[in-house]
């Protein structure tokens, strides 16, 4: 058996095809214990997720974590569930199809999007082998993390090289490492806000949470932090906000090792004993919502700031299938299509290019 995987059918003249990957961390398949566990499984025993040394970290895992954890979390995504499945599988796959309608419109030259995920379904291979049999020879890798992140931008591209090492005709990569200053997806950002302050109007402060890492990890080089803050500063400014109406915070903390702070949940609970009036809270490195947005921060964070006598709060949903994120998306991948686009691209322009390889095809294959 071939240590490669089987490469797709093609006959000569097959036009070549541009792709792009939208990569996100994954999701259960179902609500329920043992879905959540198989998924906690792969997720926690990735090494850019946890950092710990294996032989130490797989008996924590297996005796006590995954033991524990998963019906609690089953729980959490039983209460946020929708008909259609995952809510970040849903708005994933909406992106999806979207942003293939985009590049139709911004492009001339059809460009195929594929879903993947680096944990669960769709998976990795499944996005990959999507395009390839479309004949994709150069596709573009974009992680749905605005802000870059050995733990989440870096695995995304792992679970690609991870594909790419049992590919025998591997196609040309890029990959979108970040972008979290890019002016089109601040741009989204504002707009998001804007909307919503329009129906709910503007808040006493403004609360922007980022997914949270392990202090550690920034000792050792990682940028997210810095990433994190420049995004909020830059939101800031786009709505005008003085530095006493935004705060920026970490969420989601995972074991005792301190993480990045300050802590959501200290901030939140800070604000409520203070009296803070009324807050808005966004998560601006969160694509599409999901369990932390919506059960984290939409559930346990209201509760937390009323708890503790806060007044009203509110969240603003993340970008998800919002049609100015979408062409945000479109206009992020413009700059590094540069080269492989063809401008001047035309049917017409194709089926000549693609009779000539025919040709000469067959005059070749006459003298073999």
């Amino acid at each position: 058996m071939s240590y490669y995987q089987p490469e797709p059918k093609y006959e000569h003249g097959d036009p070549p095809r541009i792709g792009i990957i939208l990569a996100n961390l994954g999701t259960p398949d179902a609500p329920n214990k043992k879905s959540v566990k198989k998924y906690l499984g792969q997720f926690l025993m990735d090494k850019r997720v946890v950092e710990i040394p294996r032989f130490i970290w797989c008996w924590i895992l297996h005796c006590i974590i995954l033991v524990f954890r998963p019906s609690a979390s089953a729980k959490k995504y039983q209460q946020i569930w929708t008909k259609q499945g995952s809510p970040l599988l849903v708005n994933a796959s909406k992106q999806a199809t979207l942003l293939q309608k985009q590049l139709m419109k911004d492009f001339k030259e059809p460009i195929e999007v594929s879903l993947g995920m680096s944990y669960g379904n769709p998976s990795m291979k499944n996005a990959f082998e999507i395009l390839k049999n479309k004949n994709c020879t150069k596709i573009i890798l974009l992680p749905l993390y605005p802000q870059y992140a050995a733990s989440s931008s870096a695995s995304a591209m792992d679970s690609l090289w991870r594909v790419l090492l049992r590919s025998r005709n591997v196609p040309a990569i890029r990959t979108i490492r970040n972008y979290h200053d890019h002016p089109a997806y601040i741009n989204a950002l504002k707009e998001s806000v804007i909307n919503f302050w329009k129906v709910n109007g503007r808040p006493t402060k403004l609360v922007m949470s980022f997914h949270g890492i392990p202090k550690r990890s920034l000792m050792q080089g990682d940028p997210y932090h810095c990433e994190c803050h420049k995004t909020g500063r830059l939101l800031a400014e786009s709505l005008g906000l003085m530095s006493e109406e935004y705060l920026v915070c970490f969420q989601s903390r995972f074991g005792k090792a301190e993480w990045l702070k300050p802590y959501f949940a200290d901030t939140i609970k800070k604000l409520g004993i203070e009296k803070e009036k009324n807050i808005h809270v966004i998560c601006p490195g969160f694509s599409s919502d999901c369990l932390e947005t919506l059960e984290e921060i939409n559930m346990e964070g209201k509760a937390i700031f009323k708890e503790h006598g806060g007044g009203k709060y509110q969240y603003i949903p993340a970008l998800n299938d919002n049609p100015i994120w979408i062409k945000s998306m479109s206009e992020i991948l413009r700059s590094h299509l540069g080269g492989w686009v063809d401008d001047q691209w035309s049917k017409t322009k194709e089926k000549k290019s693609t009779l000539a390889t025919k040709k000469q095809y067959e005059k070749i294959n006459k003298n073999i």
